[in-house]
This record gives structure tokens, C-alpha cells and sequence, in this order.
């Protein structure tokens, strides 16, 4: 049981249907690893704040609808930000599959900045680039 709290992302924003969000992934090809970034809208949160918690996000690329499910503690997961917040009646926002238009837009409220969240790791390592890269000049 401890080995499954310790594996939980902590300070994670509340992310709830109706959000506009960017999804920071880590994707391995070859040996490199690079973040590739997915924004869609939050249709679905399920399996509440445990580590089986996902969030279903929807993007329309091409003319084609793409969803993902994402697995919000996974460790592939780097980045989070919450660019829009809409103001919804549903918990589920599945009926934006089939709008297309003027019906697919949500209200959105106001929000000050994107909330950003990203893996503290990720930070402690930045920051050493940084640092090499400035004394290196």
C-alpha cells in the first residue's frame, strides 16, 4: 500500500470536464525521449483521486475526432496545464461527440492564467541545464 501513495502525483490542479488542457507526454522513439503535447477538452473524470484516476480529453485534429484517455498518475504524464475553464451542467461530456459548431462551444469562464503543473523532477533537472548552459557562456 505504501509503495502505491508514493507512486500518486501531489499538488495536481483540479481538473474537471469542460477544462481546455495541454497534456505533456513522454514519448520514446529510438532511444530518445521527447514531450509531445495533446490539447483537447476534458469530456470525463473517472475512478476519483486514486492512482487508477484518468481523464478522457477530446481534440478534433484534421477533421477527425481524437480522444485520449490518460491515466493521471502515470509517469509518462510531465506536464499539465489548464488553459480554459467552461462553465458545464454535466459530469460527463460525451454529447460533444456528436455536435459539431455552434453546438460544440462551451461557456467558458473567466481564468486569470493557465494553471500549470509539472513534475518536480523535471524542474530540478531544467534548472541544472540551465546553470551548465550559463557557465558554458
Amino acid at each position: 500500500m505504501k509503495k502505491i501513495i508514493a507512486k500518486l502525483k501531489k499538488d495536481l490542479p483540479e481538473i474537471k470536464p469542460g477544462d481546455t488542457i495541454k497534456v505533456y507526454q513522454k514519448i520514446v522513439e529510438k532511444g530518445k525521449e521527447r514531450l509531445q503535447p495533446f490539447e483537447g477538452v476534458v469530456l470525463a473524470r473517472k475512478h476519483g483521486k486514486g492512482i487508477s484516476a484518468t481523464i478522457t480529453v477530446r481534440s478534433v485534429i484534421s477533421g477527425v475526432g481524437v480522444e485520449k484517455i490518460l491515466p493521471l498518475h502515470s509517469p509518462n504524464i510531465k506536464k499539465i496545464e489548464i488553459l480554459r475553464r467552461a462553465k458545464v451542467r454535466r459530469a460527463k461530456l460525451y454529447y460533444l461527440r456528436k455536435a459539431v459548431g455552434k453546438k460544440a462551444r462551451l461557456k467558458s469562464k473567466e481564468l486569470k492564467e493557465a494553471i500549470v503543473w509539472e513534475e518536480p523532477a523535471q524542474k530540478k533537472e531544467e534548472k541544472k541545464e540551465k546553470e551548465e548552459k550559463e557557465e558554458k557562456k
